[in-house]
């Protein structure tokens, strides 16, 4: 945060396109046809239809995802009275925070008005463009004014977000802080510096979670604000203390156990949080300098609980944990308020979720193992997926159980499945496989079991109830980095083929490797040394039956992996090759891409089995599969090389195998685009289909084309999935994350279950 430069900041907002908001469609409007729906005539139904029922128009408008972010710019984050115009670049912030947390659109709006009256008139005028009002960066004491008569007189959301989201995140950091110090929070002395919006709002929060008035002391820039003191606000008269003996920060802080700043930089010092009672709790969060630093702080005691607004250091209080979520499961449930009752639930589901085990995202993002509940980690990191569901159902149950809610929501899980889906968290496409993986949980061994992304999988796969993990490894290294990493093994076989106890089925192993192969120069010696290493052991348990997948690849080198593969499980029958295949899930729709992993040169006869391998593979994700194979050239109109090899291919296919739905060579562009296609090559037996599947013809081609797709697009890219192995052997990338490993893990489980089923059948 330091190191931003003014030169770096300015250039942020001004390249490209000025600013950090745009306005995108969200219908069709390419042709006359669609303009005309979109406009002029169509566009009178609807508006027709809400002049009968003004609630359509949550049904035919944005109005119930559209947030207006509103300020007249009197109290700029920490630059104070600005102006309406300049506090434009914040307000714009604050809509993207609104969209890449929450999906919710916004308008920002700056009002250049002072007067809290006609301040609100302006806003109700505008008011039936939106779902909600997030008020923004008004001073106080007017805020509280203008947010009261807003929400009195309006009949959507309204939360002025420096009152409210500050106060809810502050306190369920100190519901926490309080849980790990070993406190209650009818019994703290609470000490707060500032007397703003925000801190009037924190600690009338903190009095609702039950903390004591008469335990509460607050100061603002003239010292302890004191009953006796005259020209009081209405809102310091509810905190001012009757004690005569406190005058200073220091006088109020001696024995205190929470400091709650929000004012302005190094007013706390060293000596005062050594005064403080043991175990003291500070939220030190003035911007961008807070009361004292968080090395200070730390410095002055060990004991000491500490709060910032600074993304650097532990416990962030940072208002996007809570906002964007608020409005969430308020628009969602067309609320007609954000009252107390949403507020609180906020508040306890923000609590909770520190409290869970970490997502690995969240770990990656910090460069951490793992965060764990305690003086480091009170409060959820602000890139926590988890945040949209639990505060949003948490906010939404509260706004339907309070009675402001004007739309139910009666299955849960769907609501819940639908904001993953909704940030792209999670796909139909992930949720269905996960679906069928448990349906018949299977025994999947992870090869390098002591990889820690192997580990976490394993055991994020049993939590998810796909599978029966076994790791691979020493036993005791396996044990000793999940210790580090804070996970329990409960529920994970561990098997150390290297240990004595497994001797016995190395050399069981060995005689049924070493009869398969004795015409391929094998010896039982030979297959003896192999069972020590852990693809050969672990494809030996699938094959055996000892278990029903094998995951691995996350150390070995492909080459190695494919010719272990080749040796103890074999291609299946028919086929002289095997291949892999990604998926890639956009908002374009869902893409299978082969061979992306095993053939570096096929020839024509691999392309045919590659080809025939990707027509069952999308069937078995429940696909119909359009397959286009890819080349730089159209359709013949190159006769050497790749393009060669694959008009071979495909005039092999379309005459053995006239049901496989294939067509090319083709360029990339006509293979995507249905249109170009067919009126330039009106011949191409694809025509009026929309290819979802492409066939590259080489390695280099496949595997550059998912990478690119990977680095350059938000698109879910699922792979490497095996296609053509007589057993469900599956691999990973080296740097596959711990979420690429589970799902590959569920592809693998659903393989192991056909497989079976086919078994059966014969």
């Amino acid at each position: 945060m330091s190191n931003i430069t003014k030169e770096e900041a300015l250039l942020y907002h001004s390249s490209g396109k000025p600013g950090k908001i745009e306005v995108v469609p969200t219908k069709p409007h390419s042709t006359q046809r669609d303009l005309s729906l979109a406009y002029s005539p169509g566009v009178a139904e609807p508006c027709l239809e809400i002049e009968k029922n003004p609630h359509d128009a949550y049904k035919y408008t944005a109005k119930g995802n559209l947030v207006a972010v509103i300020s007249n710019g009197t109290a700029v984050l920490g630059l104070g009275d600005i102006g309406a115009l300049s506090g434009k670049p914040v307000m714009e912030g604050k809509g993207l925070l609104f969209k890449i947390y929450a999906g919710i659109d916004v308008f920002d709006i700056e009002i250049d008005e002072k007067d809290p009256a006609k301040f609100v008139e302006t806003v109700k005028a505008i008011a039936p463009t939106f779902g909600g009002i997030n008020l923004e960066d008004i001073k106080a004491p007017e805020c509280f004014e203008i947010e009261r008569r807003l929400k009195e007189e309006l009949d959507i959301p309204v939360m002025h977000d420096d009152q409210h989201g500050t106060a809810i995140i502050s306190s369920a950091g100190l519901l926490n802080a309080l849980e790990v110090a070993g406190k209650k929070i009818e019994d703290v002395k609470i000490v707060v510096n500032g007397a703003g919006a925000s801190a009037i709002s924190c600690t009338s929060l903190y009095v609702a979670l039950g903390a004591k008035k008469e335990n509460i002391i607050m100061l603002d820039s003239k010292g302890v604000i004191t009953s006796d003191r005259a020209n009081l606000t209405e809102q310091k008269k509810l905190f001012a203390t009757d004690r005569r003996d406190v005058h200073t920060l220091a006088e109020a802080i001696k024995g205190a156990d929470v400091f709650l700043g929000l004012s302005r930089g190094n007013v706390l010092t060293q000596d005062m949080v050594r005064s403080m009672a043991p175990s003291p709790i500070v939220f030190a969060l003035a911007n961008p300098v807070p009361e004292i630093s968080y090395e200070d702080a730390k410095a002055s005691r060990d004991d000491v609980l500490i709060s910032t607004g600074r993304s650097d250091y532990p416990n962030q209080i940072n208002n996007v944990i809570g906002f964007p979520y608020i409005f969430r499961g308020a628009l969602d449930t067309n609320a007609s308020a954000i009252n107390e009752e949403m507020k609180l639930a906020a508040v306890h589901a923000i609590a909770d979720l520190a409290k869970k085990p970490v997502p690995d995202i969240v770990n990656e993002a910090y460069k951490v193992n793992n965060f764990t509940f305690g003086p480091d980690y009170f409060i959820p990191k602000p890139v926590d997926p988890r945040l949209i569901t639990d505060v949003s159902i948490a906010v939404a149950k509260a706004a339907m159980a309070s009675g402001v809610a004007r739309k139910e929501i009666t299955d849960w899980n769907a609501y819940k499945e639908h904001l993953k889906e909704l940030m792209g968290f999670e796909s139909e496409f992930i949720r269905q496989l996960y679906t069928t993986a448990r349906t018949a949980p299977q025994r999947v061994v992870f090869a390098e079991g002591n990889h820690p992304n192997m580990i976490k999988a394993a055991v994020e796969a049993r939590a998810e109830g796909i599978c029966h993990p076994i790791l691979l490894g020493n036993d005791e290294r396996i044990g000793k980095i999940a210790k580090k990493l804070e996970i329990s093994l409960d529920g994970v076989e561990i098997v150390n083929l290297r240990h004595d106890n497994e001797s016995a089925r190395r050399e069981r192993y060995a005689k049924i490797l070493a009869e398969k192969r004795a015409r391929e120069g094998a010896t039982y010696d030979e297959a003896c040394d192999k069972m020590f290493e852990p693809n050969y052991f672990g494809m030996m348990m699938v094959e055996t039956g000892d278990a029903d997948a094998f995951i691995t690849g996350t150390y070995t080198k492909y080459s190695n992996t494919i010719k272990v593969a080749k040796e103890v499980i074999g291609i299946r029958p028919g086929l002289s090759h095997f291949g892999t295949m990604h998926i890639v899930n956009s908002k374009k729709g869902t893409y299978f891409l082969a061979d992306t992993l095993i053939n570096r040169h096929p020839d024509t006869k691999a392309l045919i089995d590659i080809a025939l391998l990707a027509d069952h593979t999308v069937k078995f994700f429940n696909h119909e599969p359009v397959m286009a194979m890819v080349s730089y050239s159209n359709f013949g109109a190159d006769t050497v090389g790749s393009p060669k090899t694959v008009h071979e291919a495909v005039d092999y296919i379309q005459r053995e195998h006239p049901d496989v739905l294939l067509d090319g060579e083709m360029q990339v562009n006509f293979a995507l685009d249905d249109q170009l296609r067919d009126r330039k090559f009106p011949f191409n037996k694809l025509k009026g289909k929309t290819v979802n599947t492409l066939l590259f013809p080489n390695l280099s081609s496949a595997n550059s084309a998912y990478k690119l797709i990977q680095a350059m697009s938000d698109a879910e890219m699922i792979g490497p999935i095996q296609m053509g192995l007589n057993k469900p052997i599956h691999f990973t990338d080296i740097e596959s994350s711990v979420r690429d490993i589970v799902n590959i893990t569920a592809v693998a489980v659903i393989d192991a279950i056909v497989m079976k089923k086919i078994e059966h059948q014969g």
